[in-house]
């Protein structure tokens, strides 16, 4: 499906859809919890569905308590389980993480701890090409049997049952944060412990401090040292960063380590609303130059995607936030300056910075987004290629993009190659423009089913178009 969109002007108050990470972490962690957990305000779109129904294929009893609290795509649901501790049973079928990243990563460690017998993963044609070579060697390191079917270490990937042996392993920091996410949470229940060294920068960290939240609330609490690498090669190399980027590439730069003898606690827990669409939404409103309220925030979980309210003020923009409510509102009908961002901690918010250079006056440099090239696509060339139809000037480089606004943004028709986050970007440039067309629009089901409906509530001009 495509969209049609117009000039608009949005309006109102959101509800902002349930985390879609905070969501897959609580499926897995509930599930390695050994008894029933209740957890409140899901997010069910493709990516969390296609956790949920591998964490089943493993024995995990997954349902909801009570099938009136399922309403727009989110639910509160009760997950029993045996637990981590006791081992998962061999799955009967295929585990499909269809197009989820999260989903393959997270799973992949936790197949290690069924009983007995292998586990095969394995997901869409865009998640068969997302790199699995670092997760892989760890998990060997720490005595797993563990492989991909191919010689480029993508999915599918075959593990074997019987334990995590533990040890010691090292991983690459800049290629996914998931990577150390999935061998955190089920490295609880290796036999002797696990510590993780960290070579190199590592990316997306809030990812991995969001997963050591929710660890601890489940009744797990492990170490983790930093340690002062990185600012010792840039004092006194005096070398440009991308240079000492590079130096410290084979340098231990922090460490995560699980002692024996943990478990997890089965608990309640309520999934925080999603800052990764909330800066989407806050985007639309300075796209739009309308007014809009975001409700159903937690300013207490760590997100890294709230650096977007940081980014906002900086750039000039008008956005006030209400812990205790739990809202942030947005004046879209004030003017943003550009400016250099650093992405490294915050990948999602590339698409988002993107298109609100669109409005910005000045030139807007995003770097530090290597590993955006690495998600559902090349987004770091999407985004080049489809801004300039909206008459943006691009300058493209490994690790960074710049753009320089149009003087007016133009109606075009783009591609947001089957990746939501590039979908629901351009869709909110498109609010900007006379016409636009965006194609792709089946591709929000991955994390923000209701996102036209909900853009439309708002009174955006939009028509879904069928092909």
């Amino acid at each position: 499906m495509r969209i049609n969109i117009q000039r608009s002007n949005l309006h109102g108050e959101i509800q902002c859809p349930p985390s879609k990470s905070y969501t897959h972490r609580a499926f897995v962690i509930s599930g390695l919890a050994s008894g029933k957990s209740q957890l409140n305000n899901v997010l069910l779109s493709r990516d969390t569905r296609a956790t949920m129904n591998c964490c089943k294929l493993l024995g995990i009893e997954i349902y909801n308590g009570d099938p009136t609290t399922v309403k727009d795509h989110r639910a509160n649901v009760i997950v029993n389980s045996k637990g981590g501790k006791s081992g998962f049973l061999t799955p009967t079928d295929v585990l499909p993480a269809d197009n989820s990243g999260t989903t393959i990563r997270l799973l992949t460690s936790l197949c290690a701890l069924v009983i007995q017998g292998y586990s095969v993963l394995t997901g869409d044609d865009s998640l068969r090409k997302r790199p699995m070579r670092d997760l892989i060697k760890s998990l060997n390191e720490l005595g797993v049997d563990c492989f991909s079917t191919n010689s480029s270490f993508f999915p599918p990937v075959i593990v074997k049952g019987g334990g995590i042996e533990g040890g010691k392993t090292q991983i690459n920091g800049r290629i996914s944060s998931q990577f150390i996410s999935s061998l955190l949470l089920s490295g609880v229940y290796s036999k002797k412990g696990v510590t993780i060294e960290v070579l190199g920068k590592q990316v997306s960290k809030p990812y991995i401090e969001s997963t050591i939240h929710i660890m601890r609330y489940f009744g797990v609490d492990i170490q983790n040292d930093v340690r002062d690498t990185l600012d010792e090669i840039s004092e006194q190399s005096n070398m440009p960063e991308s240079e000492s980027d590079t130096s410290i590439d084979n340098l231990v730069t922090e460490s995560y380590t699980i002692p024996t003898n943990l478990s997890y606690k089965p608990r309640e827990f309520s999934v925080p609303g999603d800052f990764s669409t909330a800066a989407l939404l806050i985007s639309a409103a300075f796209l739009s130059k309308g007014q809009l309220t975001i409700k159903g925030l937690n300013f207490d979980m760590p997100q890294g995607d709230m650096e977007i309210i940081d980014i906002i003020k900086s750039m000039g923009g008008h956005i006030s936030t209400d812990r205790i409510k739990g809202t942030a509102t947005v004046d879209g009908n004030c003017s943003l300056s550009g400016g250099a961002f650093d992405l490294k901690k915050t990948p999602d918010l590339l698409p988002v910075l993107a298109v609100l250079s669109l409005v910005a006056k000045g030139t807007t440099r995003i770097e530090g987004i290597l590993h955006a090239r690495f998600k559902e696509t090349d987004r770091i060339s999407n985004i080049a290629s489809q801004l300039a139809k909206f008459g943006a000037t691009i300058t493209e480089k490994n690790d960074s993009i710049t753009i320089q606004p149009p003087a007016k943004i133009k109606s075009t028709v783009v591609e947001s190659f089957k990746d939501h986050r590039l979908f629901m970007a351009f869709t909110i440039a498109g609010l900007a423009t006379d016409k636009s067309i965006v194609d792709g629009a089946e591709s929000v089901d991955v994390s923000y089913p209701h996102f036209v409906k909900d853009l439309k509530a708002l009174g955006a001009n939009i028509e879904v178009l069928k092909i």
